[in-house]
């Protein structure tokens, strides 16, 4: 099963803490995990946090900021923030395929500026500043209910097909085929649904396989690993593995 890991952290920062949990059962097939991201207390130097492409798309909440927050998606490549010496993120991590883009739009890249549009993501985000990070997720659960309700997200069937079956996929035509679609169709539904083209889909979920154990699970050979990782990431898989924490 597809199990995605959205993002690394720099080692030997013991002042940040990074959580992730499990959505309500009824919510599982929209997302994935709910996180949050902080510093314990002010660092000695700024802190560098990975974001690696997972085709997922992120509600990003800036709890030091409630201004600050987004519906935001990477796309093929990693980005490499800069979160300052202070910081305090709370995210709501979905499922590939479930945000209906044609009915609300997805930026590109992280959250760094004030939030304009018709979510009501400003409130949210005010509401759950000072609440512990339990208190906090029912407050995401209740929103998700909301978008469920208004069909802004919306399980998605074909992404399902391939996620649960995953490790069996090494080509677009074993996804077509793992989806029950022709590649026609299947170009259609993921573009439409994800945004990604199925060859870039499938890089993406190699990544992510790559992350989880032995390469070669994913990738045709080593040397095709490397480059695919180093073109994704900025690093090759050894200096990656030195610097963060996946």
């Amino acid at each position: 099963m597809y199990d995605p890991k959205g993002n690394s952290k720099e080692k030997a920062v013991d002042a940040v803490q990074f959580v992730e949990a499990l959505p309500p059962a009824h919510l599982s097939g929209i997302v994935h995990r709910f996180l949050e991201l902080k510093t314990q207390l002010a660092l000695t130097s700024d802190y560098r946090f990975h974001a690696l492409p997972d085709a997922c798309t992120y509600a990003v909440f800036d709890q030091l900021d409630p201004k600050v927050a987004g519906i935001t998606r990477l796309q093929a490549s990693s980005e490499e923030l800069n979160l300052g010496t202070s910081f305090h993120y709370v995210n709501i991590r979905f499922l590939p395929g479930v945000w209906q883009r044609d009915r609300e739009p997805v930026a590109y890249g992280m959250v760094n500026s004030s939030y304009t549009g018709p979510l009501p993501l400003v409130s949210l985000n005010t509401e759950m500043i000072g609440q512990d990070f339990a208190a906090k997720q029912d407050v995401m659960s209740k929103f998700v209910d909301g978008l469920v309700a208004d069909k802004k997200v919306v399980a998605n069937p074909v992404t399902e097909k391939i996620f649960q079956n995953i490790d069996g996929i090494r080509t677009v035509a074993d996804m077509a085929e793992t989806a029950d679609l022709s590649p026609r169709q299947l170009q259609r539904v993921l573009k439409k649904t994800t945004g990604f083209a199925p060859h870039d889909f499938l890089k993406v979920l190699r990544l992510q396989q790559s992350l989880d154990g032995e390469p070669s699970l994913a990738y045709a050979d080593q040397s095709h690993f490397i480059h695919s990782f180093r073109k994704a990431t900025g690093y090759t898989p050894e200096k990656y593995a030195r610097k963060f924490d996946v």
